[in-house]
């Protein structure tokens, strides 16, 4: 009996409609949740308010603290017995300066008092002041203008100081001529901040500096909280105190804030994550009951779903074993089902798959042996058509040295196993260097550089795998004579210029190959290093191509078949690397020069 998908997700669906007790649990949750939000935000904006009263307090006594000891260090020296209970009587305070603003905007401290005693403590003297004096100039400009400044004088492992500056006189138009500056203990402003809560506090001056924190080191370190989303809002919004959702190292918060007359500014900050955690907790109460009820549906659902995802599941699997090029998978076999259903149609589809892709994997091995894997993924992409099409390209042509008296002395059996071994080291040189190698004939190698595509460096690597065909050829050389075989020697030729690429022969048969005088001109070359004694020639046109990248030097000029003038020829001795020749010779690289039939030295 076959039960199609479409009939399994109706069932599915009539049973998911028992899930309506989810919705009523989640609306009741929700409309907690929003309560919960409601009643937390007016209590964070009253945290907030209240800190803000507290430090406006403060700041009221040590503006009059600042203004008292200042006055009295501003009148006679009969006074000075009197300032100086006065100010040793407050053991939070630190010292106090007035300044002066002399004609032409110049300041000029009037008097100044340190309490040296406190600073000796902590391993520090007076000079502290200055070198904070230096680093955090104080703001004149806006405490001439009439403002009441607070500022956090802290540094790392050394006193903290709270700043409150003042102005203190003024002349007879009404202008400020005398500011004074009350030096206090940090802790004094950070202790009210101090209070470990589920909610943090913060209080920040006009610039955006910490004052004071729940993290007393962001005071101590003097932190700028300039660009925060929290001091933002305080300092765009007109309102004297307000709040509104922000986000805070990626979690959600909510931020209060409370405007002091002294210019700085308390907040509140809360998690999201507390304020709601009770309207959570009835959401979770919720829905454990609604699981309950939902238990026996539930235990249906996962057996339809079972007999759903699983087999999918297994596909998937396979679908990863196919992707990593193993064929040989039966999902038929793996997927089982009682009825049979569109999963185990889509198995056998599966199989059928995997099938074709063998075949096919199959097919593109084969060929990748017989033309090399760049032809063949172009064949297989239908980039190279019947006809051919003309490319630029270098063409390679060896063969080996004494191969027909070689073979004349061996068995078949002695002269294949020796070709395969040398095949295999020089086809691994050429593919390695970007190379295709183009057919075998006997004992020689064809190959092309730029077909079936190309590159700006063809010549440079097709000359680059003839010097290391050089090297290889020795190490191969010193395995046969180890084995009491005799060594081989070889000759390379290398030409560039045009080309016909592309598949010739019928529809029944065809080869792909490149075709042209280019190719000839190669292969004569070749033939042409016996008689210029030299294991690897080069054309004119490659020198051109590789420019200074090689040390090559003139072998002399042949005539050779297919060409109306001598050809040049160029011997390749090294190349060049970081400036350096690199010379690369062999006992093999050299030999006496012989007469051969088609070619005629002239030069």
């Amino acid at each position: 009996m076959r039960i199609p998908i479409s009939a399994k997700l109706i069932v599915l669906t009539t049973l998911l409609l028992v899930s309506v007790t989810v919705a009523i649990a989640i609306q009741s949750s929700s409309y907690f949740e929003k309560t919960s939000k409601q009643r937390e935000e007016s209590i964070n904006l009253d945290y907030a308010s209240a800190k803000s009263t507290e430090v406006e307090n403060l700041l009221t006594s040590l503006v009059g603290k600042t203004q008292v000891a200042s006055t009295l260090l501003m009148k006679s020296q009969d006074a000075a017995s009197e300032f100086k209970l006065n100010f040793n009587q407050e053991p939070d305070m630190l010292g106090v300066e007035i300044y002066e603003s002399q004609a032409g905007g110049s300041i000029t401290t009037r008097s100044s008092e340190i309490k040296e005693e406190e600073f000796i403590k902590q391993k520090v003297d007076k000079t502290y002041f200055a070198q904070l004096k230096q680093k955090m100039p104080f703001p004149f400009k806006s405490v001439y203008q009439g403002q009441v400044e607070v500022l956090n004088w802290s540094h790392s492992q050394k006193p903290s100081i709270l700043v409150v500056g003042i102005p203190l006189i003024k002349d007879p138009f009404g202008r400020i001529t005398h500011v004074a500056i009350g030096y206090f203990k940090l802790a004094l402003i950070q202790k009210p901040f101090s209070e470990k809560k589920e909610r943090s506090f913060l209080l920040l001056d006009r610039r955006g500096y910490v004052l004071g924190s729940s993290d007393e080191n962001l005071a101590l370190t003097q932190t700028a909280q300039a660009q925060s989303e929290i001091f933002k809002l305080s300092t765009a919004s007109k309102s004297p105190r307000g709040q509104k959702p922000i986000k805070l190292d990626g979690a959600n918060h909510f931020g209060a804030f409370s405007k002091t007359r002294f210019g700085v500014t308390a907040y509140s900050i809360i998690s999201e994550d507390i304020i709601l955690e009770p309207a959570r907790e009835v959401k979770r109460k919720a829905f454990y009951m609604a699981g309950l009820v939902l238990s026996g549906s539930i235990f249906l659902i996962f057996l339809f779903s079972m007999s759903l995802t699983s087999p999918i599941e297994t596909l998937a699997e396979l679908i990863g074993i196919v992707s990593k090029g193993n064929f040989d998978v039966k999902a038929s076999d793996r997927i089982k089902s009682v009825f049979q259903d569109e999963v185990k149609d889509l198995a056998f589809a599966f199989d059928n798959m995997t099938e074709g892709l063998k075949e096919r994997d199959k097919v593109k091995n084969l060929f990748s042996k017989f033309h090399g894997s760049s032809v063949t993924d172009d064949l297989m992409n239908q980039e190279v058509g019947l006809g051919g099409q003309k490319k630029d390209v270098v063409v390679f042509f060896s063969d080996i040295r004494g191969f027909t008296a070689f073979s004349e002395k061996r068995s078949p059996e002695e002269v294949v196993e020796m070709l395969n071994e040398y095949f295999e080291v020089m086809v691994g040189i050429i593919n390695k260097q970007g190379g295709v190698v183009d057919k075998f004939i006997g004992d020689a190698i064809m190959a092309v550089w730029g077909a079936p595509k190309g590159t700006d460096k063809d010549a440079h690597n097709a000359t680059m795998a003839c010097i290391q065909m050089r090297v290889a050829l020795v190490e191969l050389n010193d395995k046969r004579k180890a084995r009491g075989q005799p060594p081989l020697a070889m000759g390379i030729g290398l030409h560039a210029g045009s080309v016909i690429s592309g598949t010739i022969g019928s529809t029944e048969r065809m080869e792909y190959t490149v075709i042209g005088n280019t190719v000839n001109t190669g292969s004569r070359i070749e033939a042409s290093t016996k008689a210029f004694g030299s294991d690897l020639l080069i054309s004119e046109e490659v020198v051109k191509q590789i420019g200074d990248a090689f040390i090559v030097e003139l072998a002399g000029a042949a005539e050779v078949k297919g060409r109306s003038e001598p050809l040049k020829m160029f011997k390749v001795r090294g190349y060049k690397e970081n400036g350096l020749d690199i010379i690369v010779r062999t006992e093999y690289s050299d030999y006496e020069a012989e007469k051969v039939d088609k070619v005629k030295v002239s030069a």
